[in-house]
C-alpha cells in the first residue's frame, strides 16, 4: 500500500493540484505499519497530469482536502482509493488516523 498526500510546507495542501510536494508513505498491508516515507516534488500543475504521475509511482491511496472531479475519476478508474474533505494536518498524523480508522473525511468543495 502506498499513500500519497499533497502537501505544502509540512501540512496537507487543501488544493490537490497546487501542492509543493507529495508525501509518499509505504504501508505493510499485514501489520499496517509505516515502512517508508519519502517527499517527492510535485510537477507543475496541469489538468489531468497528477493521476497518471501518481500511478507511475505506485500510489494506491490518496488522502486530500479538495480535488476536482476529473482527477478523482481518473484515480478511481485506476483503482486508487481517494479520500477527500480531509482537514489540514501533517501527513504523518493523517496516515496514522487513516490506519487507526479515525480519519475524518467529507465533501470536496473543488468543482473543476
Amino acid at each position: 500500500m502506498r499513500i500519497a498526500i499533497p502537501t505544502t510546507g509540512d501540512r496537507l495542501e487543501q488544493h490537490f493540484g497546487h501542492c509543493e510536494k507529495f508525501v509518499l508513505t509505504d504501508i505493510d498491508p499485514v501489520s499496517r505499519q509505516v515502512i517508508a516515507t519519502a517527499e517527492v516534488p510535485a510537477p507543475e500543475h496541469q489538468p489531468g497530469l497528477l493521476p497518471p504521475w501518481l500511478m507511475e509511482r505506485g500510489v494506491t491511496h490518496v488522502i486530500a482536502g479538495n480535488m476536482g472531479t476529473r482527477a478523482r475519476t481518473l484515480l478511481q478508474e485506476a483503482s486508487v482509493e481517494v479520500l477527500t474533505g480531509v482537514p489540514e494536518e501533517s501527513a504523518s498524523v493523517l496516515v496514522r488516523q487513516y490506519l487507526d480508522g479515525t480519519l475524518v473525511t467529507g465533501e470536496s468543495t473543488c468543482h473543476h
